[in-house]
């Protein structure tokens, strides 16, 4: 993320105290570059510490990241709109990519039974399980961006199971909405929340109200829909989501389209969940509505009110990572010894060291002391 390529659209990802983010759009090109933000000290917003890494197969932008919770060092990145490296030209290559942080390797992984439907899938947010296993619901499909675009929406439950790479499709009822542009959070009992997004067919999309959030049951493959009380929140779509170890989802940003699929309002607010009463709640922290940032911004939750500098514990002991989550959307990871949760945000976001991560790039930070947020390079009308 230099100072000349602000981007948005990109997936992230938290691997030890890496926070990776992998392609973008910027103004002219999708990219297919990958950087990195070093989390192993404390820094002020002004002079992040950023890294490159090695570039990624194809340009890459509107896809989601997963981290295997098997070796704690793989990422996989699902789905996405994929171009030729530096172009605008529309690439039709594989739907999955493996990146081994360790020696810095991309590889595109052989999976038995996947699903051809899924080829080019994009506006999806996955969440990975402590055994392997990345959910991924609805999305919709980009076929060709040189001529009228064509969309395809899904309401399909795709699943990919990393430790024997098999993957399987549930198709949904007819009565199930398609959903695209929304934000999943896997909670610790295995329930998914989605929340926001947008749902309807190639010729009639409306926004999702977000005081009915469907629920993903991942043991028994159910859904239900949780009635939301509390505070009113608009809709929204790409939006960005992380869960705190108290079971709070906190989100933030998103917009509004029109019928053209242009954007007429962008927020710029925090909203919080409690997924224990499922009540809404708005604290008081705002910030502005910008187009394409490099900048990163830090949120401090205890008591919501931004900050410059983004500080280390003064104590840590390495926190064994159990994905409860995936985007956007939040893995965490916790030790008990210093109070550490990762999370991770989906599509543009992610979090780090007892930081957790919106997809548009926010790390919510949690530790003894403090909680913070922190907003990354992104954008903040949505991907």
């Amino acid at each position: 993320m230099c100072s000349n390529h602000p981007r948005r659209q990109q997936a992230s990802t938290l691997v030890d105290s890496r926070l990776y983010f992998f392609g973008g759009g910027t103004d002219t090109i999708v990219s297919s570059e990958v950087w990195y933000l070093d989390l192993s000290s404390s820094f002020n917003i002004s002079t992040p510490s950023w890294h490159s890494n090695v570039v990624m197969p194809v340009g890459y932008n509107f896809g989601t990241s997963c981290l295997s919770p098997i070796d704690n060092s793989t990422v996989f990145l699902i789905g996405g709109r994929t171009w030729i490296a530096n172009t605008n030209n529309f690439s039709y290559t594989s739907s999955v990519y493996k990146f081994d942080s360790k020696v810095s390797q991309w590889t595109t992984p052989t999976i038995n039974n996947f699903n051809s439907n899924f080829t080019s899938r994009s506006d999806i947010q996955a969440v990975i399980d402590n055994y392997g296993k990345i959910f991924i619901f609805g999305g919709s499909d980009y076929i060709n961006p040189t001529i009228t675009p064509i969309y395809n929406y899904y309401n399909d439950m795709n699943t990919l199971d990393i430790t024997n790479m098999t993957w399987s499709t549930q198709t949904q009822s007819q009565s199930a909405l398609t959903y695209i542009g929304y934000t999943a959070t896997l909670l610790p009992n295995g329930l998914i929340v989605y929340i926001g997004g947008s749902s309807g067919s190639s010729t009639s999309v409306r926004v999702n109200n977000i005081s009915q959030i469907q629920v993903f049951d991942t043991k028994f493959y159910v859904w239900s829909t949780k009635p939301i009380s509390g505070s009113t929140i608009a809709s929204r779509r790409y939006h960005s989501a992380v869960l705190t170890q108290d079971g709070n989802i906190i989100i933030y940003g998103g917009s509004t389209l029109d019928s053209s699929g242009k954007i007429v309002y962008v927020f710029s607010d925090v909203a919080v969940l409690n997924t224990n009463s499922w009540v809404w709640s708005v604290p008081s922290a705002t910030s502005a509505s910008i187009l394409y940032t490099n900048n990163i911004y830090i949120l401090d939750i205890q008591n919501y009110t931004w900050v410059t500098t983004f500080n280390i514990p003064t104590t840590t002991n390495p926190a064994k990572q159990t994905q409860s989550n995936g985007n956007s959307s939040t893995d965490q990871a916790n030790n008990s010894s210093s109070n550490l949760y990762i999370g991770i945000g989906v599509g543009a976001g992610v979090v780090i060291l007892a930081v957790v991560f919106f997809v548009i790039g926010f790390f919510i930070f949690k530790n003894q002391h403090k909680q913070e947020i922190i907003a990354t390079p992104g954008t903040f009308q949505g991907w």
